[in-house]
């Protein structure tokens, strides 16, 4: 049976922070937008910032549908699930908010990240997320996996940019600075990453 939390804490947090993947919904306004669900990984590049805050690096992508969506109406959800161990699929229903680099709230949020590197990355923004509501549900039907390691693709290609060469790169893709529905996505050039 399933369960409302009113914070993130003791057992509900220890779940989340140890899941190696979660997955982010969004969705525009008009009724014939793209919803958008995506996945998320990367050890290091999840914190939960308080009890009802949580943020994650975005990092360089294909596309800016999450950014897009959130800098128009800002609904979120994010979802765990578990697949080794007891079952459980936990919900955070909420209010997303993209941080960029410019943000004078960025650098203060990206000290949260110790252990990863961003620049590896292509790190576009921090996404912080208020939950309204937080659930869970049994994840009787979620089937066992094992988690092997990260993938080291990501950092090996985006490690190649610098600030200028990876602006050049989101310019030339289709769906970063303009989702694919027309709305604003990722703010072009992308301000130096301030890492001192």
């Amino acid at each position: 049976m399933g369960k409302t939390y009113e914070r993130i804490d003791g057992r509900l947090r220890d779940f989340i922070e140890a899941q190696p993947l979660f997955f982010t919904a969004t969705a525009p306004l008009t009724a014939d937008g793209t919803v958008n669900l995506s996945p998320k990984g990367l050890k290091g590049s999840f914190a939960v910032l308080d009890e009802r805050t949580v943020a994650y690096l975005d990092f360089a992508g294909s596309h800016s549908e999450t950014v897009a969506h959130l800098r128009e109406n800002g609904r979120i959800t994010l979802m765990w699930c578990a697949f080794q161990g007891p079952p459980n699929i936990v919900r955070v229903h909420g209010r997303g908010e993209p941080v960029f680099r410019d943000d004078p709230r960025f650098a203060d949020l990206l000290a949260r990240f110790p252990d990863i590197d961003p620049a590896a990355h292509g790190l576009r923004a921090i996404i912080v997320v208020t939950a309204e509501h937080i659930r869970d549900s049994c994840g009787y039907a979620v089937p066992y996996m094992a988690y092997e390691s990260d993938r080291e693709l990501h950092a090996k290609r985006f490690a190649r940019e610098d600030d200028t060469s990876l602006s050049a790169y989101f310019a030339k893709k289709e769906h970063i600075a303009t989702s694919m529905d027309g709305l604003p996505g990722v703010p072009l050039p992308l301000p130096p990453l301030d890492l001192s």
